[in-house]
Parts: structure tokens; sequence; C-alpha cells
């Protein structure tokens, strides 16, 4: 049954919170971490080890970049692409990837 409350169905869980306590609690987003270690930006370190412990986590056989080469290359690609705002290679001055 749905209760007359703006349509929702349920009075559970954040979705059903009044917007100005969802904002409330969203704003304390990472608070708990320390400040030095909230950004890979600025600790490329601590990136790359959180990159080799994910890398560890998933067996040889199961990791797809591993196994398929061009999958990897593509997905470079994209990143690379995602990084500068989408930017392709007619943008660059340069005209490279």
């Amino acid at each position: 049954m749905a209760s007359k409350d703006n349509g929702r169905t349920s009075n559970r869980g954040f979705a059903s919170m009044d917007r100005d306590r969802q904002r409330q609690i969203a704003s304390k987003g990472g608070e708990s971490v320390p400040a030095d270690k909230r950004s890979f930006s600025k600790n490329p370190e601590l990136a790359a080890e959180a990159g080799r412990k994910g890398g560890r986590s998933v067996p040889a056989s199961s990791r797809s970049f591993s196994r398929n080469p061009s999958l990897a290359a593509e997905a470079g690609r994209k990143g690379g692409q995602a990084s500068h705002g989408g930017r392709g290679a007619a943008a660059r001055p340069d005209g490279g990837d």
C-alpha cells in the first residue's frame, strides 16, 4: 500500500528521508577518513598500493586484462579520454592519443 507521503511506499531508508536530512547525512561523507588519505591524487603511492591490493584479490585466471591485452588497451584509451574531459585526439594540438 502506498502512503500519501509524496508517493513513497515506505518510511524507511535514505530515499524516504526529507531532502534536508539527506543533505545533512551526505555532507558527512569522508569525515572518518584522515585528510591525508582522502585523495589518491594527493598520494600516488597510496593509489598504487590500492591498485596492487585490488589486483591481488582476484585470481590470475579471472583477470580479464591479463588474458585480453586488447581489452586492457581499450580501457586505457577510455580512461585517458575521460580524464581529459572527453576530448578526443582532434581537440589536442599534437593530434596524438
